[in-house]
């Protein structure tokens, strides 16, 4: 069959939603169909892969390195028009994203979108929480254009259908247990931290922007380091409040952007890993932390939605596991030895299956529905 997928971000961006359209693309590739990326051309950038269309730009304003797609409607009927695909899979929700669903429905192919960014949460943590509803409605009426609404766990998919969003699927997530393994546990990147190896390597790993709640993986590790003196707190990543956080944290060791083995390494080498945000639809480094070994302090949405609707009550509960977790050696080897086990099975082949099962099922609906409409 042919596909196309279209997403706002692809490697070489690092994030999540990058590197799961990746993953998706060569999962599909690998199943034998012709799969095609259409993204935004990165700045400087002049030549591409056969199967990647790339469309004009512009930069996203604080996030150095990013680009977001320019409203294309048009060109990417031109393209359908030559190379009509079965089903597309729209990944972001910026204007290159509008413009591929309103191109689909134009001409009538079948069409899924991926639910990866809680925007409705963002507006909290950017200190306009009453804009909240105004984004989840926005939201809500991207989705619906599309014939399925994709989504990496029920509790989402319950939580969107009850806002009226139109059929919501669940797809799992995977993780590559090879690249990420307990075996690469670096004791020279370890040095380089300034960390023997009974020293505790704390870290934190993703985007530094302010919807991570990163003052809560703070004050965590502030709690920790009073109890455990030579511990380090790492971060691996970039974002918009690094400044602000390196300034006020001059003990704190900063890595950058890590990708491939590098990334691995730097997982491995780690002894806890302190995960506070709550506007995650997921969190792919949650499966990368736990397929490494490390122990993982992260928020359980469905829990902390039913045990407390208290911020601060949450806050407190985090990092009381933090600071139980770190002083407890005993503790961190059982919890490493039964975080790989517990993602073992997520294999990106089996979710690589679900995604191409459910992109075919919606192109066969709508030729058929095509079929008894035109027979009509």
């Amino acid at each position: 069959m042919r596909y196309a997928i279209v997403s706002e971000t692809y490697p070489p961006d690092v994030n999540g939603v990058a590197l799961t359209v990746q993953s998706l693309e060569r999962g599909l590739i690998e199943r034998g169909h012709d799969t095609t990326v259409i993204r935004p051309r990165q700045r400087d950038e002049r030549t591409t892969e056969r199967r990647e269309h790339l469309m004009p730009s512009l930069p996203l304003p604080r996030y150095p390195g990013l680009r977001f797609g320019l409203p294309a409607a048009r060109r990417l009927q031109a393209i359908w028009r030559s190379q009509r695909p079965d089903a597309i899979y729209v990944a972001t929700e910026g204007p290159l994203g509008w413009a591929a669903l309103r191109a689909a429905r134009a001409l009538g192919i079948a069409s899924a979108s991926g639910f990866h960014t809680r925007f409705d949460e963002y507006m909290r943590d950017y200190g306009v929480p009453f804009l909240g509803g105004t984004a989840l409605r926005w939201m809500r009426h991207f989705h619906n254009l599309a014939d399925a609404t994709l989504v990496p766990t029920t509790e989402l998919r319950d939580f969107l259908s009850a806002n009226r969003f139109a059929n919501v699927v669940r797809l799992a997530r995977a993780v590559d247990t090879e690249l990420f393994h307990p075996e690469r546990r670096d004791a020279s990147l370890r040095t380089k931290w300034g960390l023997g190896e009974q020293d505790l390597a704390v870290i934190h790993l993703g985007r530094i922007a302010a919807e991570k709640n990163l003052d809560l993986a703070i004050r965590s590790f502030r709690e920790i380091n009073a109890r455990h003196p030579t511990a380090r707190f790492v971060w691996v990543g970039d974002g918009p409040e690094r400044a602000r956080i390196e300034r006020e944290n001059p003990n704190f060791v900063f890595c950058g952007i890590q990708r491939g083995e590098a990334l691995a390494r730097h997982f491995a080498s780690a002894d806890l890993f302190l995960f506070p945000s709550l506007s995650e639809t997921y969190g792919n480094v949650t499966l990368e932390a736990l397929a490494s070994g490390v122990p993982t302090v992260a928020f359980d949405y469905g829990a902390a939605i039913v045990e407390s609707d208290d911020a601060r009550a949450n806050a407190v509960a985090f990092i009381g596991e933090a600071v139980k977790i770190a002083g407890d050696a005993a503790l961190r080897g059982r919890m490493r030895a039964a975080a790989r086990e517990s993602v073992i099975a997520l294999e990106p082949s089996k979710v690589a299956a679900d995604f191409d099962r459910i992109l075919s099922t919606l192109g066969h609906t709508r030729r058929t529905h095509e079929r008894h409409a035109s027979a009509a």
